[in-house]
Parts: C-alpha cells; structure tokens; sequence
C-alpha cells in the first residue's frame, strides 16, 4: 500500500482537533488547527506549501474575529465542518464552540447559556479572499450558538448552517449580510449539509431522515427517506457525517455518525424524493453483539480523486480485538479505501502514517489539491494532530475542480 505523510500542526497551545479541511478555488488545501478542549483554545487556519512541504499559519480566528482568547468568555475555539469555497476565490469559514474561556476548566452551552461572563457570544462567520491572502470581513453569525457546518449557494449568493446546541436550521444571505431562523431539526446535529445542481440543500433529522430545504418555495420538508443503519439498529443518531458529491454531480456519496456505518450513495433528482442505495458497511467483518466506540468506529473524509475513483478514511484492527473492554486497548491503523464507484469494488489503498504510539485513523474530511494529490484532517485528542498528504500521481493542473462547496 501507499503511505499518507502526516504533517503536525505546530501552534501554542498544541491543537487537539482538525475538523475541517478542504480545497479553495485557488486549487491550495486550507485546514483548520483547532485547540476545542483547551481553555482560552483558539483556532488557525492554515495552507499546506508545496514549494516547502509544510504547513503556513494564515488566520488568527481570534485576532480577525475581534474575540481575544483571554476575554473569559467560551471561545472561538474551532471551525466545524465549515468551510465553504466560493468559486470566485472566496472562501468562507465560521466558528463553532466548545473549549471554556481562560481560567476556567469547562464550558456547558446549555448551563452557561445566560451567564455572560463565560458563555460564548456568537458564531463568527469569516470571509477570506485566497487571491490578495486577506480576511475580507467578518460578521457576527449564529447568536449564542456555534457552527455544526456550513454549506454555500454561490448562484443565490446564501449561506446554510446548523447551529449548536439548539440544532437549527439558518440561512445567511451574503447580499444583505442577514440570518433567517428556519427552525429546530432535532436533538442530534447533523455533521453536513450538502447542495443538488438545483440549488436544494439537504441535510437529516435525529432520526436519520432527510431533510430538504428548497430555495423556490422557502420550505423545509421531511422526505421518506432515511440514511441506512446498521443491520438490528433504528435510525437513531444516523445523521450525515460526510458527504461528497459525484464528479458529474448527479449524486452524492455519504456516511453517517453512527455505529458500524454504511455508505450510501443519494440521488437527489430520481424522482419527487430521490433514490437511496445502501453500500454496505465500510468495516471489516467483527462481532456486531459487542457495542464499539464511535472512536474507533468511524470513517470520514470523502473525496474523489482526479481519476474518478471515491476515497474514504476508516480504521482497521486486529481480529476478535473489539472485545476489549475499552478502544483505547486496541491497536488500530488508519486506512484510506479506494472505491470504484461503477463496479462498488473496494481496496485499501494507503496507510495513514500517524505518530509513532498515538492512534491516527480518525479523519474528519479529505480534499484534493490542484495537482490531485489528496488531503485528510485528523482528529486525535491523546495526542499529536494535523493532517495527511497523499501523492496520486495524476497528470495535470486545475484537478481541484469542482470546488466543494460545503464543509
């Protein structure tokens, strides 16, 4: 197999999180260096150098959003699932909450809600222009509530976000810099939210049913259809994880946040509600009667790469080892899997080299550059976090295109 070389984020206080990485239409990986369980943590986001094979630090999200990290208060500590690029060459991050302000040793969204000294103020949308290497501005986002995730309608010129903890639905118009208030989804967050070539946005329910907002008639639905669990399991806590879209467009592929997920491939223009394929499992045969942490039982970071071929990001481990009384026993690698989307046929194909002693399989999103090498951010709280480079060795230039337009 192929080797992923893992470039560290090296910022203080060292990060614990990337949960967001993507390509802009500058054809450069953007990544977020997040610090969410620090108190006083902030957030950077960087670009990965080719010329010198590392990683630049581009924006202090505390120092462009006006929100210094010593204020006490909740910080804007990381970006969630939310980038967005505009093909234009903007492209668009807002902030999400977690770490507790200086000083103090945790933050509740729910508890601290109206306690203004350390609850978290807003989210902070921020607009970065790739071609003059500058914030352009930023706006106060979600109020009290940080950014799930993040998806763009250039045509239309609005933004869709979910918010947390409430787990509304919000639309932004980038014209008139205002928020609408669409209403409550559920109790459990869906991790994406993803676009059809006629502008619907989709997302799902706490159920795992899809939810569809359609820019003509200014409505949300709840479609009959449900992202596909796990044989013997509801659709409960079957919320979209990652979602890429084909290369033609046509469909999208997904996973959920749930135990032993499925892929599922999405085809939002077949019919009044779309047609839905369950793919299968992405992990290898287990025993299914033992309950495994969502740690270790996770597959993230979607992309297709310039040959037309689906990639993901998953664990592997040791026969039988799922029995351990805890994940943190297990000896895991991290894989990256090539799927043929034509024939289904899977492989893995490259190794995720994580840091000596540290488990590095848990990768939150993928990207693909513009020389079609592909990228994945790595989330690991025990330890070192950055994010994975892996050659391709595909001919050409532009291979970024189309740029993903969602987090």
């Amino acid at each position: 197999m192929k080797t992923a070389k893992f470039y560290q984020f090296l910022s203080d206080p060292s990060p614990d999180s990337c949960w967001s990485l993507s390509a802009a239409a500058d054809g450069r990986i953007y990544a977020a260096s997040c610090c969410e369980g620090i108190p006083g943590g902030g957030a950077t986001i960087v670009r990965y150098n080719r010329e010198t094979d590392a990683l630049d630090a581009m924006v202090d999200v505390a120092e462009a959003s006006g929100h210094p990290l010593d204020s006490g208060q909740a910080t804007q500590c990381k970006i969630h699932y939310s980038f967005a690029a505009a093909p234009d060459g903007v492209f668009y991050a807002a902030t999400h909450l977690s770490a507790p302000g200086e000083g103090r040793r945790r933050y509740s969204p729910w508890a601290d809600w109206k306690d203004e000294p350390r609850a978290f103020p807003h989210s902070v949308l921020l607009a970065y222009d790739t071609a003059r290497d500058e914030v352009l501005w930023t706006d106060e986002f979600i109020p009290r509530e940080g950014c799930r995730c993040l998806a763009l309608d250039p045509d239309r010129e609005k933004l869709y976000a979910i918010s947390y903890p409430r787990d509304h639905f919000w639309i932004y118009d980038l014209k008139t810099k205002t928020m609408r208030d669409l209403g409550r989804l559920g109790s459990v967050n869906s991790q994406a939210i993803f676009t059809d070539r006629r502008g619907r946005v989709f997302t799902s329910n706490d159920k795992g049913q899809f939810v569809r907002y359609d820019p003509e008639t200014d409505r949300l639905a709840e479609l009959p259809v449900f992202v596909p669990p796990a044989t013997g399991m509801s659709g409960w806590h079957c919320v979209f994880y990652d979602v890429v879209a084909s290369p033609d467009g046509e469909c999208v592929y997904g996973v959920p946040w749930n135990a032993d997920p499925h892929l599922f491939r999405y085809w939002p223009e077949d019919g009044p509600v779309g047609r839905i394929e369950d793919l299968g499992s992405v992990h290898q045969e287990r025993d299914r009667t033992m309950p495994i942490h969502f740690f270790l039982d996770h597959c993230g970071g979607l992309v297709f790469g310039a040959d037309g071929m689906l990639y993901f990001a998953t664990s592997r481990w040791p026969e039988g080892t799922e029995r351990c009384f805890s994940w943190r026993d297990i000896k895991t690698d991290g894989v990256v899997v090539q799927m043929d989307p034509n024939t289904l046929e899977r492989r893995d194909y490259a190794l995720l080299d994580a840091p000596p002693g540290y488990p590095g399989h848990y990768v939150s999103r993928g990207g693909r550059d513009r020389h079609g090498d592909l990228y994945f951010g790595m989330v690991n709280h025990r330890g070192p976090v950055g994010m994975y480079r892996l050659l391709m060795d595909a001919d050409g230039d532009d291979l970024h295109q189309p740029v993903r337009t969602w987090g």
